[in-house]
């Protein structure tokens, strides 16, 4: 018991627990709150249960030592480094479907033929704009596919408007084949039969 009631303990390690510890559960908060805009409800449960029981033990420690600035300290960057991390995790995961619109002025055939070639799905709409003619190029991808999407982009239409859109389902229309199975699953879950 020594230990835990020596200077070392309360000054340094504890304040790296609480750290550690906040860092962890804002992590997953931040995530749980991603996954239930996405509606996976189930993974968010989870995640929730954990994110409690971690925030229950931190924040005890901290209310019953309130007069400790340092562990108020640790208790506030923790929550702050948590958001940050959370969210990088979030990037990583991506999660979800988005919805992408380019707008562009010339005429979009080699753009189109190059992501149909690499398995994304395509709509052209003819649009006038303000200075004449223009193209909508609608597609809505993996999230996971972004990268790939923007790469494309950036060689065949560099100077192309584009905007994201966050999209929580899809039914129906061309996908490759491995989002096929992934979106058919976030929208309509299987469920065993009883």
């Amino acid at each position: 018991m020594e230990f835990f009631d020596s200077e070392m303990f309360k000054w340094v390690i504890m304040p790296l627990i609480i750290f550690g510890a906040r860092i962890l559960d804002v992590s997953l908060g931040t995530t749980r709150i991603i996954l239930v805009s996405k509606g996976r409800k189930g993974q968010a449960a989870i995640l929730g249960f954990f994110e409690v029981i971690i925030w229950l033990l931190v924040a005890a420690q901290v209310i019953n030592k309130v007069d400790n600035v340092v562990y108020i300290i640790a208790y506030a960057a923790g929550f702050s480094a948590g958001s940050y991390i959370g969210i990088m995790i979030e990037d990583k995961l991506a999660i979800g479907q988005m919805a992408l619109r380019l707008i562009i002025k010339k005429d979009p055939t080699d753009f189109i033929s190059a992501l149909r070639e690499n398995g994304f799905g395509v709509t052209l709409v003819p649009a006038e704009g303000k200075d004449g003619t223009a193209y909508i190029v609608y597609s809505i991808i993996s999230r996971k596919k972004i990268r790939l999407y923007e790469e494309l982009a950036n060689k065949y239409v560099p100077k192309a408007f584009i905007s994201y859109e966050d999209v929580k389902n899809v039914r129906e229309g061309y996908f490759h084949k491995e989002e096929r199975r992934v979106m058919i699953r976030s929208v309509f879950p299987i469920r065993k039969a009883k």
